[in-house]
């Protein structure tokens, strides 16, 4: 898999048949099944480049993806390095958790496989989230339950 990250942090790929080229070019020979799941286990997102392709990343702020992906806008925005969060905001019972691209869906999974009650479900993308809140669920109830997974200030 270190072949995988080398060859999507160096390159900009946007098929799997294409990463499988580039491993194949190297002497590793995979199954489109594999690859998928190793896609899967490093948590790589595909997302839109600016010239209309697509691209996988991983999630770690890698420069090339950064400097790729920097019409986002979020060059210039803290962030938690570690699972790349940038806000959390509410709007009614939805909460909306922004991210650095290619965080998003990782951090998603991480909130559905809790199985908290209170969070009905998420819809990520590259770079956000939405999580649906049972109508009962406070926001302050809401911070407390997210605190276990992104570095918020519960006050």
């Amino acid at each position: 898999m270190q072949l995988i990250v080398e060859l999507i942090k160096k390159n900009c790929i946007g098929s799997q048949d294409e990463l499988a080229r580039l491993l194949a070019a190297r002497g590793h020979i995979v199954t489109q099944a594999t690859l998928s799941r190793d896609l899967k286990t490093l948590k790589t997102t595909k997302v839109a480049t600016d010239m209309g392709n697509y691209m996988y990343i991983i999630p770690d702020g890698n420069n090339l993806q950064d400097s790729m992906l920097s019409q986002a806008g979020q060059s210039n925005v803290p962030i938690s390095h570690s699972i790349g969060f940038v806000s959390l905001n509410f709007s009614g019972h939805c909460a909306i958790i922004k991210t650095r691209n290619g965080y998003a869906s990782g951090l998603a999974y991480d909130i559905d496989m809790s199985h908290t009650p209170e969070i009905l479900g998420t819809i990520s993308g590259a770079d956000t989230i939405f999580a649906m809140l049972r109508e009962d669920v406070t926001r302050e109830r809401a911070r407390q339950i997210f605190a276990r997974f992104i570095p918020i200030d519960i006050e």
